[in-house]
């Protein structure tokens, strides 16, 4: 599976060309092998060549590879997460990506508290308001992002958003602007206060914009990986 290797270098060499672009430091950006229904032994692969940053949709499958796979492994859990699902990855996982509901993020608090354990978690914003998309939007995100911050066991650290799937990924430079602008707009206001603020936007097929626009967290999958088996 040299190919892996292949695909693998060349999404760096195009992180590392945005990031000139756009005068930031390569090691500013964390790539994110999103390996949801692929084998474990094209995970070891990647793994192998450095990467410990991995992205799974689906708990049952997450709980599984981690129990298979290395341990320095940093789990992100960037898929829809229902709240009977939380027990079985909330002391396991390095981050939640897709915290979309209050009423989740009070699940997740609740949980975390019961484990003694704190979560690192970004909130989802449906920016581009699809219907078919999870999140808060550009009008509410204020005000649960107040109180989800005060919930017991949770630790957020900035937003998250999946934007439209297009063919030309200047369409979704303006999504990923707008996600900046809602996080620089909510430290300004005081509602967060450490130095840093994270942002995971650009899968695919708009990470190069979305590194230009300030992405933390890039969430690649088929560049890397290949198109997906559902079966």
């Amino acid at each position: 599976m040299s190919y892996l290797k292949e695909n693998l270098e060349s999404v760096k060499e195009q992180i590392k060309a945005s990031c000139e672009k756009s005068k930031r430091d390569p090691e500013d950006v964390t790539l994110i092998a999103v390996s949801k229904t692929k084998s474990e032994d094209m995970i070891k692969e990647i793994y192998d060549c450095g990467v410990r940053d991995f992205g799974e949709n689906y708990v049952q499958e997450l709980s599984q590879k981690m129990e298979d796979l290395p341990d320095d492994i940093r789990w992100h859990m960037i898929g829809h997460l229902q709240t009977n699902k939380i027990k079985y990855i909330i002391d396991k996982v390095y981050m939640i990506h897709s915290v979309d509901t209050l009423h989740l993020a009070e699940a997740i608090g609740k949980e975390a508290v019961k484990r003694g354990k704190v979560v690192k978690c970004l909130l989802e914003v449906n920016v581009a308001l699809e219907d078919t998309k999870f999140g808060f939007n550009s009008d509410n995100i204020e005000e649960n992002f107040e109180k989800i911050k005060n919930i017991e066991g949770i630790d957020v650290w900035g937003l998250m958003t999946s934007a439209p799937y297009v063919e030309n990924p200047e369409e979704n430079r303006q999504y990923f602007v707008q996600l900046r602008a809602l996080m620089v707009d909510l430290k300004d206001k005081g509602l967060y206060n450490k130095e840093k603020f994270l942002l995971s936007m650009g899968m695919t097929n708009d990470y190069n914009v979305a590194v230009e626009e300030g992405a933390d967290f890039v969430r690649i999958g088929t560049a890397i990986f290949g198109a997906r088996n559902y079966n």
